[in-house]
């Protein structure tokens, strides 16, 4: 069993960052890929960036590659999510996700995790 709690959303303007944490409960951390979905208002939740169990493989949504960085500390299990250059289409609730670090695993479904967070809220004004 692993719970996951997010925090560092907020209110920001265009072109501001923020860095989202999420720390995780459970002994076997280092063994679950981790995954970061937002779910704006209306539409689905949709993935935006995952990482495998030991750092050495990121994936990114297009939309936001090159602007947020994944990265996880096992020691203190925690992922987090740097996330510059921020647009007024990021506005969502950010949630984290963790799943098992299986060969083939697709990063980018919501299917592909099993435990989540209960999200954070980021907005970007224009």
């Amino acid at each position: 069993q692993v719970q996951l709690v997010e925090s560092g959303g907020g209110l920001v303007q265009a072109g501001a960052s923020l860095r989202l944490a999420c720390v995780a409960s459970g002994r076997t951390f280092s063994s679950y890929a981790l995954g970061w979905f937002r779910q704006a208002p209306g539409k689905e939740r949709e993935f935006v960036a995952g990482i495998n169990w030991s750092g050495g493989s990121t994936y990114y949504a297009d939309s936001v590659k090159g602007r947020f960085t994944i990265s996880r500390d096992n020691a203190k299990n925690t992922v987090n999510l740097q996330m510059n250059s921020l647009k007024p289409e990021d506005t969502a609730t950010y949630y984290c996700a963790a799943g098992p670090n299986a060969r083939g695993m697709n990063y980018y479904s919501t299917w592909a995790y099993d435990y989540w967070g209960q999200g954070t809220q980021v907005t970007v004004s224009s």
